[in-house]
């Protein structure tokens, strides 16, 4: 059996989801050069339409050269993304910029092996935006729009850079903060309070923000302590802003990358702390339970808490 045909046979496995163990493309003889990235997809059977997507969107050229890392989406997770947003595949083909948008967002600006991954940390592709990879039986990716993808194979290696398959393709964030919050009911309250605070422009800025959003029990809980209505507290704008800015963080922050017993400052301008079981504890001395993390959004992550924090 020949090195050329052990090379095909490898990644044909890696392909197919065969293994998920860190996996490597021959080198070859000593004569032939390893192929780069787009070679070795138009090489992988059940990677072909991912080659048709790059090849349309223009992007074959970039990612011929430098040294990067791909989560390669297979076949059948282009099938599935058809499938989810109602279009065929000549219409993904044909729209340029939504194509380009998808494609980047697969794409790290440097070689990142499955042993340097940061996990549970913001990672950040070459289009912007950022998802997240976990271990959770095997490696899951959080992408922008909170979908979880499978890493089914890693470490498949191209002379400018490496390639991961996934099982899912990735899509950025399509909804900012304000937006994320109205998609939950849970956050009525919240999103009330922070329209009649005039919050919303800002929360729909570029930021990055981290917001501690408290649930509507949170809410009827705070009312209830300081013996107020709800129109009372909606209508005396300087306690909600004072209130609302002290849950917001001028940086995105997610679960991993909490500074533990460490102040964390707020927009509103004073700061809290979070214990190792993710207790927060406010200048009022009081505490809030993280009882949901890591909800993106396209200028940021929203942590839910089961207490409204009061500034001192």
């Amino acid at each position: 059996m020949n090195t050329a045909f052990n090379r095909r046979t490898v990644l044909l496995a890696a392909a197919l989801g065969a293994s998920t163990s860190v996996l490597q493309a021959c080198g070859g003889s000593d004569d032939e050069p390893q192929r780069n990235i787009v070679e070795l997809a138009q090489n992988t059977p059940e990677l072909s339409i991912l080659v048709e997507a790059v090849v349309a969107a223009g992007l074959a050229p970039t990612l011929s050269t430098g040294s990067l890392t791909v989560f390669a989406p297979t076949n059948a997770a282009f099938a599935a993304l058809l499938s989810e947003l109602g279009l065929s595949k000549e219409a993904l083909l044909a729209n340029k910029p939504l194509l380009t948008a998808v494609l980047t967002y697969h794409v790290l600006g440097s070689r990142v092996v499955r042993a340097d991954v940061p996990l549970g940390k913001a990672i950040t592709p070459v289009s912007g935006g950022f998802f997240k990879i976990e271990s959770a039986n095997g490696l899951k990716i959080t992408d922008g729009r909170n979908r979880v993808s499978t890493i089914t194979a890693t470490d498949i290696q191209a002379s400018n850079g490496v390639v991961h398959l996934v099982d899912r393709v990735l899509l950025p964030a399509d909804r900012d903060i304000v937006a994320t919050a109205m998609a939950v009911p849970d956050f009525s309250i919240l999103v009330e309070a922070v329209a009649a605070a005039g919050l919303v422009a800002t929360l729909k800025g570029p930021g990055p923000f981290t917001v501690f959003a408290p649930t509507n029990a949170a809410f009827a809980a705070l009312l209830a302590e300081l013996g107020l209505t709800k129109e009372a507290l909606l209508a005396d704008t300087a306690l909600l802003t004072r209130v609302l800015t002290y849950h917001v963080v001028p940086a995105r922050v997610l679960k991993a990358e909490v500074p533990v017993n460490t102040a964390i400052a707020t927009v509103q301008g004073q700061s809290f702390t979070v214990n190792p079981s993710l207790v927060i504890t406010d200048q009022s001395l009081r505490t809030s339970r993280i009882i949901g993390t890591d909800v993106f959004a396209s200028n940021g992550v929203v942590h839910t808490v089961d207490r409204v924090l009061l500034p001192k």
